[in-house]
């Protein structure tokens, strides 16, 4: 039997940050911020009452949004301090705590979404595992889209590396959740899978 690394959120993150982490995006709700882009556009994407993963849904916002979109979300994350703020901040999804690298939920999706730099912040290697993982969790047609900073930890042609071996297909890139097109050097990506 092999074990999976933790993930960066909890191995590379100082004491407190989930604490940060939560009130910073309460304080960004308080003041007005914008904080819905990426749920905009997988509600744009899939059918009224979708059913919708939000892997590594951290606090909730984009499971929360979606739910009130008339979705029917599950949120996934391996920090369970986010998980309770979650619940607390955003009743009405199904927030569940676990490890993307090895998460099964035996229930298939129409839609996955991992925004918020999910990707940067799994183990080092297991992001082919997670990456196949979401494929056995899509439903036939189904779509995951994943956003994360390309100057951090996982450089793009690695998480393009690691899509060719789950499975996957690379069907759209964009530099921004409001679809922006994506071009070499940008600092960020969000790919559509299928």
């Amino acid at each position: 039997m092999t074990t999976t690394p933790p993930p960066r959120w909890i191995t590379d993150t100082e004491p407190g940050h989930s604490e940060w982490y939560i009130d910073r995006f309460r304080r960004m709700a308080a003041d007005g911020v914008d904080l819905d882009g990426e749920a905009r556009l997988i509600d744009a994407m899939v059918p009224r009452g979708a059913r919708i993963l939000d892997a590594g849904c951290g606090p909730g916002r984009v499971a929360g949004y979606l739910h009130t979109r008339g979705h029917r979300v599950t949120g996934v994350d391996v920090d369970p301090m986010l998980i309770a703020a979650a619940e607390q901040d955003h009743p009405g999804p199904r927030f569940l705590e676990s490890d993307l690298a090895a998460l099964d939920l035996g229930e298939t999706f129409d839609a996955i979404v991992c925004a918020g730099n999910v990707m940067v912040f799994l183990a080092p290697g297991t992001e082919v595992e997670v990456l196949r993982r979401f494929r056995s969790h899509l439903a036939p047609g189904g779509v995951a889209v994943v956003g994360f900073a390309t100057n951090r930890e996982l450089p793009l042609a690695a998480f393009d590396a690691a899509v060719e071996q789950s499975g996957l297909t690379i069907e759209h890139r964009f530099a921004t959740w409001d679809l922006h097109g994506f071009r070499a050097g940008a600092d960020f990506a969000v790919t559509v899978l299928r």
